[in-house]
Formats: C-alpha cells, structure tokens, sequence
C-alpha cells in the first residue's frame, strides 16, 4: 500500500492538516467524522488515488490541524473546506464526507453553489439530531459527549483496543490508526487530540444544523451512500427506520440524487470495507453521474 505525503495549509486563519494520496485527474476531497481523523480513508483513498487526485483532511481541531477554541458551527467549518480547496488549487472537486463530514458536505454545497462537482455522503449528511424523537439538546450533549478517558495511559488504551467490538475483524494495523485520534501526555496518560470542549461545541452545532431546509440549496448531485447491518434488536430496528426516514427525505428535496445502500455494513464502513467504497465512488464518477 502507498502513503500520503503529510501536508499544511493555511486557510480562514488557522492551519490545516491533509494527507496528499496524488493521483491525477478529477480532484477528490475525502471529510472524515465528529473526533476522528483522516485514519477513517487510510485504505480507500490509495483505492481512489489510482484513478484520482485524492487528499484527504483533518477538519479544524481534529488530527494534527489547528485547535482553536471556537468556529465549530457548520458555516465556519464549511467555510475553512472551501478555503483549503481554493488553496489547493482544485477546480469543481468531489466531496466525500462521513457521517458528521456528510453534513459538512451538504453544507459546503449548500453555501457554495458551483464550487463541488458533486458530494458523497458516505453514512451521514441526512444526520438531524432535533427531529429525532424523543430527542433534547440536553439529551444530545449526554448521549453524543466523548467518554471521559482522564487517567487512562497510553499502555491501558492499548489494551482496550484489542477488546473493541465494531461489529467486523479489527487488525493490529486498525487498531493503531484508531489510536492516532489519541496524544500521549508526558505522565504517560492520553487526551483526544479532538478537545471535548470543542467537541460539545459541534453536539450543540449538530442540533441547530437541519439538512431538510438545506437539500433544496444543493444544486449539485448528491451520490447517497448510508450503511444498514441486519439486526433485529428492538433498538436498532427504531434507527434503522429513522435512518431510511432521512435517505427519503433527501431523495425527495435534493434536484438530483442517487442513493446505494452498503449492506451488510456497519458505520465505519470505509474502515470495514474500503474495496466497496472506493469502487462505488470511483464508478459514479467514471460514468459521468456527476457531469
């Protein structure tokens, strides 16, 4: 497998960190989501980079970019992806985003008509926490707040990755990049390098942000990617239904769209299968559905 050159980039006043895969060709931005990392696409952009110019990037506070202590409303975060885009030089790219990187997408196309050729929403941007039932913003901020990892060391966090279930085979080569969203302190405890104060900033963006009012904005196409796993528990089955609720909402209110579900998946379906991903982008925009 290729690596990335690791880069950075000044953008809306602060610096942001990318992984540059090369390639040539139509240019493809790769989001990842809420406290991860650009480690989410470490085995489908060399996938894509084949055929493409592929960058992948950590959003502001994530990875090794900038923290600032504030601008994790979605306006702002849109705005620095617009701004890096232009930086770089890419003319009418295609934005893949996952989950919180899908909303972020919707919202970059949204503000910026003509700016992406088009956006992938790999199981997420159809994300409305508000119109979920039963739902609160104080319920938001208890069930979507990072665990508290205070007092775990690096070692400890170690074993506990070999006990993480994410519902597929997870290697020691996954296992460390799901590390790399941690920082070992210099008394051997670790920190997410996405601050919790900034991640409570994004819960309470994420209960303002409404992608129903922004679809309509969306002039470009809009390729529909959510994942659904066969379960039958009494809880999966309510967000499974919540869940093709908002795939068609947006098929109703996008001008164009196309939506194919991976199935048999799980969230993290660009780390559980990276060959399906990548093909199922690489094959939309080879048959000319975002022209």
């Amino acid at each position: 497998m290729s690596f990335p050159e690791d880069k950075y980039v000044a953008v809306n006043g602060i610096n942001l960190n990318y992984k540059d895969w090369g390639g040539d060709g139509q240019p493809v931005v790769l989001l990842h989501g809420l406290a991860s990392s650009t480690h989410i696409w470490h085995f489908v952009a060399p996938l894509l980079s084949r055929s493409f110019r592929v960058v992948a990037v950590n959003q502001r506070g994530h990875g090794d970019s900038d923290k600032p202590d504030d601008g994790y409303d979605f306006a702002t975060v849109a705005t620095d992806l617009r701004e890096f885009m232009k930086a770089l030089g890419f003319q009418k790219p295609i934005v893949a985003g996952h989950s919180w990187g899908g909303n972020v997408a919707v919202q970059l196309a949204a503000d910026n008509h003509g700016l992406c050729k088009g956006i992938c929403l790999v199981d997420g941007g159809m994300i409305e926490i508000s119109a979920t039932p039963g739902m609160t913003l104080e319920k938001a901020r208890v069930d979507m707040a990072p665990p508290d990892f205070t007092g775990i060391t690096m070692q400890q966090m170690k074993e506990r990755a070999k006990t993480w279930d994410f519902g597929f085979e997870v290697t020691p080569e996954l296992r460390k990049l799901m590390l790399s969203v941690f920082e070992e302190q210099p008394d051997g405890t670790v920190s997410p390098k996405f601050k919790r104060a900034n991640h409570m900033q994004v819960v309470d963006a994420f209960w303002d942000h409404r992608p129903t009012l922004l679809y309509p904005e969306v002039k470009c196409p809009v390729l529909l990617l959510p994942a659904r796993r066969k379960e039958d528990s009494e809880e999966h089955s309510g967000w499974k239904e919540r869940r093709e609720k908002w795939v068609g909402q947006a098929e109703k209110s996008l001008s164009r769209s196309k939506t194919v579900w991976f199935e048999d998946s799980v969230h993290d379906v660009p780390l559980q299968r990276p060959e399906l991903v990548a093909s199922t982008v690489a094959e939309h925009i080879e048959a000319g559905f975002f022209d």
